[in-house]
């Protein structure tokens, strides 16, 4: 079962970063947000961005880690 969520917790960090791709940093998680749903993303990755804390980001390495980090959280 770990696998699965790992798997799952992967292919949304892919959506979100190809999501935000073009982004200019620094910016918040809801400008985040709103920046993927300008991007068609779909809801399952707009929730994974939401899920990160409430905070300035100023690059993708920053987001990627959060991503990550309440991916594991949710999925554990």
């Amino acid at each position: 079962m770990r696998e699965k969520v790992t798997a799952m917790a992967q292919a949304t960090f892919i959506k979100v970063q190809k999501a935000l791709s073009g982004m200019k940093y620094p910016v918040s998680r809801d400008e985040l947000a709103d920046y993927a749903k300008k991007q068609k993303a779909d809801d399952e990755t707009i929730d994974a961005i939401k899920k990160i804390p409430d905070q300035r980001y100023g690059g993708p390495d920053e987001v990627s880690k959060a991503v990550a980090k309440a991916a594991g959280e949710s999925g554990g």
